[in-house]
Formats: C-alpha cells, sequence, structure tokens
C-alpha cells in the first residue's frame, strides 16, 4: 500500500500539468510548466501564454516613433469603422488606438477596455481632457471584457492577444458581446519572421491564431499583410 501512494501522486501531477480532468474534475483547456522567459508556464493549445505588459510600459506605446514603425495610422484605416460603431479597444492600456479610433467614431462608442486600474484612471482623466465622451474606460477580468451582450460592430486587440490569461473564455465572451455581422481584429507582431525583433513569446503565427480562434467560433475573413511588422487579421462570427 505505502509502495502505491507516490505512484498515485504522480500520475495525479502528471494529469494536473497536462491540463486532463482527473477524479471528477472538470476537463481544462490549459497545461502548465515551469515558466520559460517572458512565459507563464501556462500553456493553451501548444502556445506558452506570455507574461502582461503592465501599465509601466506605457511611454513605450507612446514613443514617438510607434506610427512610423507599427503603421498605426494604416491599420486605423483598415478598420471596418462608421461614425456610429460600436468599438472595444481590448487592453488599452494609454489609449493609443482609443483615442484614434474615436476621431472616427463621433457619433458611436470607443469601449477602453482594462484589468489594470491604474490604466482606468488614466483612460478616464484623459477622455475628460481631450473631451471624447464617446470613450468609456471598461474594467474588464482575466476571463471577460465585461462588455454588453451582442452590441459591438468591433473589438480591437493590438499586441495583446497572447498576454490573455484565459484565451478560450475571453474569446468566448468577446463572441457574445459582438453583433451577428461584428468583427474581431487581432493586430500581432508577425511570429513567422525572425526579423522582427520582438521577445519570442510576444509574437504570433497566423496558423497558431487561426488555429486558436477556430476552436472558439470564429472565422479569418481577412489576412492584411500591409503592415510593417504586423499581422492585421480580421475574424467574423462563425454562422
Amino acid at each position: 500500500m505505502n509502495s502505491f501512494l507516490p505512484i498515485r501522486a504522480f500520475v495525479l501531477l502528471l494529469l494536473i500539468t497536462s491540463g486532463i480532468p482527473a477524479f471528477g474534475q472538470e476537463f481544462s483547456p490549459y497545461s502548465y510548466t515551469t515558466a520559460s522567459r517572458d512565459g507563464t508556464g501556462k500553456w493553451y493549445m501548444g502556445r506558452e501564454i506570455s507574461q502582461i505588459m503592465g501599465f509601466h510600459g506605457m511611454a513605450w506605446l507612446e514613443r514617438p516613433e510607434r506610427s512610423e514603425e507599427e503603421n498605426t495610422d494604416l491599420a486605423i484605416k483598415n478598420l471596418p469603422l462608421t461614425p456610429t460603431s460600436v468599438v472595444a479597444d481590448i487592453g488599452a492600456g494609454s489609449g493609443f488606438y482609443t483615442f484614434r479610433i474615436a476621431q472616427k467614431v463621433t457619433d458611436g462608442t470607443v469601449y477602453a477596455v482594462e484589468i489594470q486600474e491604474e490604466a482606468i484612471n488614466y483612460l478616464q482623466k484623459k477622455a475628460e481632457n481631450l473631451g471624447t465622451k464617446q470613450v468609456v474606460p471598461l474594467m474588464g477580468s482575466e476571463k471577460s471584457p465585461n462588455l454588453p451582450e451582442g452590441s459591438l460592430d468591433l473589438i480591437l486587440m493590438v499586441d495583446v492577444y497572447h498576454e490573455l490569461a484565459f484565451p478560450q473564455e475571453m474569446l468566448q465572451n468577446m463572441r457574445k458581446a459582438l453583433k451577428p455581422t461584428g468583427k474581431l481584429v487581432l493586430i500581432e507582431y508577425r511570429g513567422e519572421d525572425p526579423a522582427v525583433a520582438i521577445k519570442p513569446l510576444h509574437k504570433m503565427t497566423v496558423k497558431q491564431v487561426r488555429k486558436e480562434l477556430a476552436a472558439n467560433g470564429f472565422t479569418l475573413e481577412k489576412n492584411g499583410q500591409f503592415l510593417n511588422i504586423q499581422h492585421f487579421l480580421v475574424f467574423g462570427k462563425d454562422r
């Protein structure tokens, strides 16, 4: 009996780290290993989830050369926007994209979704100072952006998806928030290109993005390769 206990404990450990349910536990889509550099040790569909860049990185988000390096004006020009669109910028950070989108969505709403209170406070003050009433800072969680169901024309994530701690739950909740014809746009550094000087876990390949989003009810509708160092991927909801 005593010799059985270590074996049972070892098997249980394997089940837990692999994400396989054991002894009545619910299935988890995530598995766990020792974290790599810049990683969390948490894996989803063959990809290690990266560490989050905290709000202390705001200066990097607002760097003067960002527009030229990342073709941000071209990215915004290609977003499916109208003056009355209801948009969510998830992981809005300093609002670099949020307030530029708001210039085009003059009669709609732009939710600036964040999970860091410091960022929410900053976005609120910035919206007040600029007088952009259409910008609505919104506190999300690791599992949900807390957006109104069936109300969004567009959800945008710029270099954010790879950091989501619970990508499956977030994708499912974003899908619920989108209108039937709503779009989800991911802008991510190109993981296929070693010349893109970004840490590997902060880049993604089209193949990996498609795999993860297809598993959660999204279809790739546009693969825009017009940005310098990033993918521009437009997804629609599966019918």
